[in-house]
């Protein structure tokens, strides 16, 4: 008991109100912001929550009851169930799969894979596939090779069933809608992001371009740094909190309301350099809804669920205005990830039908400038670029990913004819906390994949 209400009040310090303990906030957290090493956490086998028995009962009894009202859903280690029960706390809204049949995904499973070994980065001892999942807290995996599963395995709070939060990775499914648009003509990149929203005029983003909000190199003076009372990041979770504001409350109401009160950074102009902040996704999202006349749950079943033959429905969290977080609110299941990673893999054709204009696959894949990447705190991903809200390795197999803190991926490798999907619920919200064992290990598959060829 004693060491649980010590990772508890560890974490209170980073969900100090309702808001920051929802995936609304998690998708504002530092994508790599250093691991906390130091730190030492139950592990996951310790810390299934299946084990921990939260939320069972008809009521659950106080101990083992989740609440987003008093900020407990979200704390270590009872998060493990939250992130796949995420609307059973908050507010959401669906993106729809349509009436269309579960398209069939074949399998070729290699029990192999649990044994392929690597070394992760800064370790002088090798591990094994099946060891790095445990260690990153994994509930959900799946590898596609050639278009087939070939592995895929489930933990904790997640089953073949279950959908389970996105966090960031949330991002790229914005960006890739905007890139749909920019290839159809729909949406000038080269625009000024106030000649779309007039109501964004006086905000740092009035005159930014769309490609500078897509490739997040717009000038804004917002930070997350949690130890600061005054950084902005409290005001956002304020105006973003989908529960009832204090009487005394008055603040911007809602992520649109909160946009408007962005700031320049004054040590930067926009486009000199990439620096990750949030309400460039939430702005994209606005971006894209005020150009189509739709909401962004509404706009991705339409391009993009409908059409693959999702096996579920998603969802969105969604903010007091009842507006999705597209910044981090996704939620959805593993195997429809994996279709969507698919999609990508393969230039945006899915069953003979070009889904994704290939020019916008092509846009992505390409990156963005590794020089502008380079000025940003990422000293783990060097030589990376970031562009349309998707992160572009530069590796020697042209792989590039979706990211979310605590674990989530969405990693493709035309090279391989490879894609990774994870959920995972890694105490540190960071990615730097797991990229030391996830991307070695990546890479050893696609090794591996390429070799059996």
């Amino acid at each position: 008991m004693k060491k649980s209400r010590r990772f508890q009040s560890q974490y209170l310090l980073h969900y100090i109100t309702p808001f920051l303990t929802s995936v609304l906030l998690l998708a504002s957290f530092v994508q790599n912001a250093p691991a906390q090493t130091k730190q030492e956490y139950p592990s996951a086998k310790e810390t299934d929550p299946n084990e921990m028995g939260w939320m069972q009962g008809f009521p659950p009894p106080d101990s083992l009851l989740l609440s987003a009202a008093d900020r407990s859903f979200f704390t270590f280690p009872k998060m493990r169930y939250s992130v796949c029960h995420m609307r059973q706390f908050l507010p959401t809204t669906n993106v729809e799969r349509g009436n269309e049949p579960k398209s069939s995904l074949d399998y070729a499973l290699d029990d192999q894979i649990n044994d392929i070994t690597f070394k992760p980065r800064g370790a002088d001892t090798t591990m094994t596939w099946e060891q790095s999942l445990w260690k990153n807290y994994t509930d959900g995996i799946l590898i596609m090779h050639e278009g087939k599963i070939m592995y895929e395995r489930y933990f904790g709070c997640l089953s073949e069933m279950g959908k389970h939060a996105a966090m960031s990775v949330t991002k790229s499914f914005t960006g890739t809608l905007a890139s749909i648009l920019v290839a159809e003509g729909k949406l000038d990149p080269a625009a000024s992001v106030s000649s779309i929203i007039p109501e964004l005029k006086n905000s740092a983003l009035g005159d930014a371009t769309v490609r500078q909000v897509m490739n997040m190199t717009a000038s804004l003076q917002y930070s997350e740094d949690y130890a600061n009372p005054q950084a902005e990041i409290w005001v956002y979770a304020k105006a973003s909190n989908p529960l009832p504001k204090p009487k005394d409350y008055e603040g911007p109401d809602g992520t649109f309301a909160y946009l408007q009160t962005l700031k320049k950074d004054k040590k930067r102009s926009h486009g000199d350099a990439f620096a990750y902040k949030t309400p460039n996704a939430d702005a994209l999202g606005w971006i894209v809804s005020r150009v189509t006349g739709k909401s962004v749950a509404q706009l991705l079943s339409e391009k993009i669920w409908s059409k693959l033959g999702m096996e579920q429905s998603a969802y969105y969290q969604v903010d007091s205005k009842g507006m999705p977080s597209t910044g981090g609110g996704l939620s959805l299941g593993l195997r429809d990830m994996a279709r969507f990673g698919q999609l990508m893999l393969d230039n945006g054709r899915w069953n003979g039908e070009q889904v994704i204009p290939e020019e916008a696959v092509n846009d992505i894949r390409a990156g963005g400038s590794p020089e502008k990447f380079a000025k940003s705190d990422h000293p783990g991903l060097k030589g990376w670029s970031y562009k349309n809200l998707w992160w572009i390795t530069h590796n020697k197999n042209g792989a590039y990913a979706a990211r979310g803190v605590h674990g989530q991926t969405i990693y493709i490798d035309p090279a391989a004819n490879m894609v990774i999907v994870r959920f995972a619920s890694h105490p540190v919200a960071a990615n730097a906390a797991n990229d030391a064992t996830s991307l070695p290990a990546y890479q050893a598959v696609a090794d591996y994949l390429m070799d059996k060829n």
